[in-house]
């Protein structure tokens, strides 16, 4: 005869607890989810891909085969390599997230967004490691069609790294910017608008000695202008840090996302 403490008798299971325990994941885990679901809605858009990867793709190809571009005797391809690199920053971190951030504005996704437990700083957060994803990636696909096409760079990588990083931020507070104050119909027209001008008036395609000396001062200023400039500087001609064009970045950072955390409307 057995008792109920002898150890031939199995002990009793557990009892399973169903209470329920709801909690939100680790903020990094919550900012990684955001800004992986925001890379995969960039990259099954087709638009969105058109212009992030494919125009300046086609413009470095078309415009260093074609001679479209006098320079003098000297390389299109290492004078277009550095202004296609700012076309890629501005197309992803301006124009790119200036549209999405405001139609999803207009169709209620930042408001559903702002139910869950992801801070508006997670938000944030992930859309810029988004944007920084996909720079990432635009990169590698130019600079291997840029060696592929006999550009040789030159330079500090970590002032280029510098540059690209100060221009995402210029042009991701000015996308914001806009995507905060206006309609998304607005947004849309205006950030087309913004791209093809400053595609064709800020130094990418052509050196700005090519417009009057009355504007270039103020096309100098221009955030797309510096970037292009510097990465010109640094990669073509071998410079260690351009404080100017820096400088011109910086302030246009300091400015537009101050503004947009003022002005930007969630819903």
């Amino acid at each position: 005869m057995t008792t109920p403490t002898d150890p031939a008798v199995p002990a009793a299971p557990p009892a399973l607890d169903f209470t329920p325990a709801p909690g939100a994941a680790p903020f990094g885990r919550m900012v990684l989810a955001q800004a992986g679901a925001e890379v995969r809605a960039t990259l099954r858009n087709g638009e969105q891909l058109l212009l992030t990867l494919i125009v300046p793709v086609l413009l470095l190809v078309g415009f260093s085969l074609a001679p479209l571009i006098d320079m003098g005797g000297g390389s299109r391809v290492a004078f277009l390599t550095p202004g296609v690199l700012a076309l890629a920053v501005m197309s992803t971190a301006f124009t790119g997230q200036a549209i999405a951030t405001g139609f999803e504005r207009r169709y209620g996704v930042l408001k559903r967004l702002g139910a869950t437990p992801l801070s508006r700083a997670g938000l944030l957060m992930g859309k810029t490691l988004a944007v920084v994803a996909v720079e990432l990636l635009q990169v590698v696909v130019i600079v291997a069609v840029a060696l592929a096409l006999g550009w040789r760079p030159q330079g500090s990588f970590a002032a280029a790294v510098l540059l690209i990083l100060l221009g995402t931020a210029a042009f991701s507070g000015l996308g914001l910017l806009m995507a905060g104050t206006l309609r998304a119909e607005a947004t849309l027209a205006a950030a087309n608008l913004v791209y093809l001008v400053l595609l064709g008036a800020g130094g990418v395609m052509f050196p700005l000695s090519k417009f009057p000396g009355s504007v270039r001062p103020v096309l100098e200023l221009l955030p797309i202008s510096a970037l292009t400039g510097g990465l010109r500087t640094v990669l073509a001609g071998g410079a260690a840090l351009p404080w100017g064009a820096l400088a011109v970045l910086a302030a246009w950072a300091a400015v537009s996302l101050g503004l947009a955390s003022r002005t930007f409307r969630w819903e």
